[in-house]
């Protein structure tokens, strides 16, 4: 069985467009689900962040509107509460070599666009992943996690690759809305990845070697699929 490095963000805000603090964090469907699925496969999960901190789970996601209902939002905190142990001393980014796992994984929430596309820490491992043709899966806002790896030459090390993400769209009807600082899908674009998007809210996976990524958080469970498979070729 694999292991699997799961990064998540540690920020618990983001500074809007017109400079308020939105809070924030991880998106709790994205983590659980995900997190279950390579679990109940077998694998093992560990979880990581900038600095070791905790991660904070962004509150909207476990309201009942937002998690699909208010069973699933229960069965979400209950998951979270089973996990809390691992949740509560996360391995440190900083610290983590990405030469014993065997893929990485990451969730979303609006958290990545905060902290982890700038870590130089998530740069290296995922620079290093890549050269070593690990599965690399984020999903939903965790391609944001993407823009930190730069190669040696100051190139964007996933442009002309193929992947997908959270969409204007989403981000403008279903997210954070015309006060977003940045779009993530506009911004790896112009970094040069080719983006291939679907129905808004309708899960959507791309898969372009070992990279894997999802639109949203309807696709959180398949994300997870495909790395499974792609962990057992």
């Amino acid at each position: 069985m694999a292991n699997i490095l799961m990064i998540v963000s540690a920020a618990d805000s983001l500074t809007m467009r017109d400079g308020t603090k939105h809070p924030t964090g991880y998106w709790a469907e994205e983590l659980v689900v995900s997190h279950q699925t390579l679990l109940d496969a077998g694998h093992t999960v560990s979880v990581a962040t900038p600095g070791g901190a905790r991660p904070t789970v962004d509150e909207v996601s476990l309201a009942a509107e937002s998690a699909g209902g208010q069973d699933r939002a229960d069965s979400f905190r209950a998951y979270l509460a089973k996990i809390d142990a691992e949740l509560s001393a996360p391995l440190v980014l900083a610290d983590v070599d990405p030469s014993g796992y065997d893929a990485v994984v990451m969730p979303g929430g609006h958290g990545p666009m905060a902290d982890l596309y700038k870590d130089s820490d998530l740069g290296r491992i995922l620079n290093e992943s890549d050269r070593a043709g690990k599965v690399i899966a984020p999903f939903c806002h965790g391609p944001a996690g993407l823009l930190s790896a730069v190669g040696d030459d100051g190139k964007f090390t996933f442009a002309g690759r193929r992947l997908t993400v959270f969409t204007d769209e989403e981000e403008l009807n279903g997210g954070t809305g015309p006060n977003t600082p940045w779009f993530v899908e506009d911004v790896l674009k112009e970094k040069g990845a080719i983006v291939e998007n679907g129905a808004a809210w309708g899960s959507n996976v791309v898969r372009d070697r070992n990279l894997i990524t999802g639109q949203n958080p309807q696709s959180s469970e398949d994300v997870a699929k495909e790395v499974i498979k792609a962990l057992a070729e």
